[in-house]
């Protein structure tokens, strides 16, 4: 099974979308990071899209700390909030700024309709649903730029533009955030699961949940390109 560097029910997530999640991490937006030919203005594009998307996505996990049910997942859900609202924002704010766009405009912009659907799915999973609903909304993001940037690390082209981007995903903080969220995840489906979680009748439900953020994650690649 793959996946296990960020957990058993991610490890399950993962392997149960087949192809979807290569769909994913292996995204032409993606290989042009890699590779260094994705189009400035594409990835421009992506970041004003994306801090956005950070924001929302923030008051998700804030989410996680209301439907909490211990502290250890209060905590985890609080130290998320922190790396993304002070830590990977600063990294659109600061690429963004060297192509003059100051962050008071990146709050202000457009939603696209992609980000809107993405955004608004994982607030609903939470709203609607309970903490694992929630964990299983959020998880792809979470560890899909964990994986994509610790593989564009090794395989990335020297002359890429992206470096900074790469590194940010691939950098041992945010890996450790990832290790992190992902033993909190495990702790929390064998709380309210069971250890043979996978074959519970709710499992198909958050498998669902996964299945369809992934896909999601996709669209907002497709999205991103649109600005090339």
């Amino acid at each position: 099974m793959t996946g296990v560097a960020y957990g058993a029910a991610f490890a399950h997530w993962r392997d149960g979308c087949g192809d979807g999640w290569r769909a994913y991490t292996h995204h032409a937006f993606v290989e042009g990071l890699e590779r260094g030919s994705l189009p400035r203005a594409a990835f421009l594009h992506y970041l004003v899209q994306d801090y956005l998307f950070l924001v929302h996505f923030a008051r998700a996990w804030s989410l996680g700390v209301v439907k909490a049910e211990t502290l250890d997942e209060m905590k985890t859900c609080a130290s998320t909030v922190d790396a993304l609202v002070n830590h990977e924002m600063s990294l659109h704010v600061k690429i963004c700024a060297e192509a003059g766009i100051d962050e008071a405009t990146l709050f202000a912009a457009t939603e696209e309709i992609e980000n809107v659907a993405y955004t608004r799915y994982v607030m609903d999973a939470g709203l609607q649903g309970d903490f694992l609903d929630l964990m299983a909304a959020l998880a792809p993001c979470c560890f899909g730029y964990g994986e994509i940037g610790a593989r564009l690390d090794g395989s990335a082209d020297a002359q890429t533009p992206y470096r900074d981007w790469i590194e940010t995903y691939a950098d041992e903080d945010y890996q450790g955030v990832m290790a992190s969220v992902g033993q909190m995840i495990d702790a929390a489906v064998l709380r309210r699961l069971g250890p043979d979680f996978a074959k519970s009748a709710r499992w198909p439900a958050l498998q669902d949940r996964f299945a369809t953020a992934t896909r999601l994650e996709v669209a907002f690649w497709d999205m991103g390109l649109r600005g090339a």
